[in-house]
């Protein structure tokens, strides 16, 4: 029997502080952050999870840590910054605007991240943790130094109020996109990174930078899913929309744990990966997919868990 999967993520923590422009209802703050929204949809799918990330003891990082606990999710607190901060602003179609006051750095986590590394199955990295110094380049060495013992997935999780500098965010974006297995990004975000072409082109340019599986996010459209062998596109589930907040990362905790139950994570599930069958992609799309619309259906980003989301495949 093969050992529990540990899943890793890398990644910023901060408080979302949710406005309604029309003020009809009052502000609220919630944990949130994309790894951090990860690793709590991971935990919930019942995959044992570790947040390398930080946040100081103020209140908002007593917020963060309470509610890392209450999921399960074992915290590798490596900063000494204040806690950061996302206002959210919320549009009329349930997406969300984002001013952010925000620091990344683990200089303290190094250590503890690469011990915690030798007994993962699986890296998640992604988002401000990627792009923004000094944190970037030890988030970096951390998913190299990691891919021994682990496969690695990366969403660049765009926020050009962070990085504006478009080359310069895809050239990062494209340094994790070789260093990893599986990838994730919205439409949003390969429109952003790359204006001149199309999403499904530039799907397979960062299949051919390595990665075995790469998916798209398109909103209300659904996912496409591609892989060497395979492509696969369906349409979003029909459901009354909450807001979006989080729904990507449901997305992407949703692919990690599918690809958990079809034992294709890890160094010796590299293999695995890299043939998985159509009507696998198509499972795998389906799973996430759900997980997305779960989240998408209530209000913040509150992911599924394994009882609601039922099995990877269904029968």
């Amino acid at each position: 029997m093969a050992p529990e999967p540990t899943v890793t993520v890398i990644g910023e923590s901060l408080v979302d502080i949710i406005r309604d422009p029309h003020g009809q209802t009052e502000s609220q703050a919630h944990p949130g952050g994309s790894p951090l929204n990860v690793a709590v949809g991971a935990a919930r799918l019942d995959l044992r999870t570790n947040l390398v990330t930080h946040y100081s003891e103020d209140p908002y990082g007593l917020m963060i840590e309470a509610h890392l606990q209450a999921n399960g999710v074992d915290v590798i607190n490596g900063g000494t910054a204040p806690t950061s901060t996302a206002l959210a602003t919320l549009g009329p179609d349930g997406g969300a605007e984002y001013t952010f006051s925000i620091t990344w750095e683990i200089n303290g986590a190094s250590l503890p991240a690469f011990a915690a590394f030798e007994g993962s199955t699986h890296v998640h990295t992604g988002s401000i943790a990627t792009v923004l110094t000094p944190g970037d380049q030890a988030t970096l060495a951390l998913v190299e130094s990691a891919r021994e013992h682990a496969t690695v997935s990366f969403d660049p999780n765009c926020r050009p109020a962070i990085s504006p500098d478009t080359a310069a965010a895809r050239q990062a974006a494209e340094v994790f996109v070789a260093a990893s297995d599986v990838v994730k990004a919205s439409d949003e975000d390969l429109c952003w990174l790359y204006p001149d072409r199309t999403a499904d082109q530039t799907m397979e340019a960062w299949l051919a930078l390595g990665p075995a599986v790469v998916a798209l996010t398109r909103g209300a459209s659904g996912p496409v899913i591609l892989s060497r062998n395979a492509r696969v596109e369906m349409a979003a589930e029909a459901i009354v929309v909450a807001d979006t907040v989080g729904a990507g990362d449901s997305f992407m905790a949703g692919l990690i744990s599918g690809l958990a139950q079809l034992d294709a994570l890890g160094s010796g599930g590299r293999t695995r990966l890299d043939s998985l069958a159509l009507d696998e992609l198509e499972a795998l799309a389906a799973y996430a997919n759900r997980a997305a619309a779960i989240t998408c259906s209530r209000p913040g980003a509150d992911p599924p868990r394994t009882d609601e989301l039922g099995p990877l495949f269904r029968t």
